[in-house]
């Protein structure tokens, strides 16, 4: 059974995977699935259509292996892939317009994926939980930006890909990646100012049992001290 390649150049691991290397192909699977699941999520907004998405891309990228001429990254060619194969699927489901209106939405917030568990050794529950419901209310924040800013943003922001690779992943001008990023950013930060002032308001909540506690306190100690 073929060892897994490490640290091999892109043509070289393309050719082994080309010569049916699976170590090779499972290597290259393995170096690229987080990403790739990310930016075929921000434009798909649902997890499981972005596995699927995922996997087809790869099969795809496994059948064509040898179309890969080294013109560009290889990480490139696979991004291009997967890209093309998530806009396919939302073409051909017509269930999503290109660009989503930003605003409010009833979107039902993913699941935790089972990785990201919070380490108990450092985090008490309410905090896990806290970062937990941030993490999550960013995340719809995210899903509702325009797929165009949304895709960009995931990127260069979430993945830290160059203002170039995004642009020759998208087939668009670097200056496009820069104003779209922009934009991206703008609407973000304009919907979670609105989420912190709504939140603020409930900060530190008094009402309700812990006045009554506090009020039949005072009324017990003033009756102690008239005693």
């Amino acid at each position: 059974m073929p060892t897994a390649p490490t640290a091999l150049d892109d043509s070289t691991l393309a050719d082994r995977i080309g010569r049916g290397d699976h170590g090779a192909f499972e290597a290259l699977m393995r170096q690229h699935n987080g990403k790739l699941f990310r930016i075929a999520r921000s434009i798909l907004r649902e997890d499981a259509e972005a596995e699927d998405v995922l996997q087809d891309a790869y099969l795809d990228a496994y059948r064509h292996i040898g179309d890969f001429r080294g013109g560009s990254q290889l990480a490139t060619w696979l991004t291009r892939i997967v890209i093309n194969h998530a806009l396919m699927r939302v073409r051909r489901q017509k269930r999503n317009p290109v660009v989503v209106p930003f605003g409010g939405s009833d979107q039902a917030p993913s699941p935790r994926p089972s990785g990201e568990v919070a380490d108990q050794h450092t985090e008490s529950p309410p905090i896990a939980t806290l970062r937990s419901e941030i993490r999550r209310l960013i995340e719809r924040r995210i899903d509702e930006l325009p797929v165009a800013f949304r895709t960009v943003f995931v990127m260069r922001d979430v993945e830290d890909m160059t203002v170039q690779e995004t642009a020759e992943c998208l087939s668009i001008p670097p200056a496009t990646v820069r104003t779209r990023l922009f934009r991206a950013r703008a609407l973000l930060r304009e919907t979670l100012s609105r989420d912190l002032d709504t939140a603020s308001i409930d900060v530190f909540n008094f009402a309700g049992d812990r006045c009554d506690r506090i009020v039949a306190a005072v009324f017990e100690r003033l009756r102690e001290h008239h005693a």
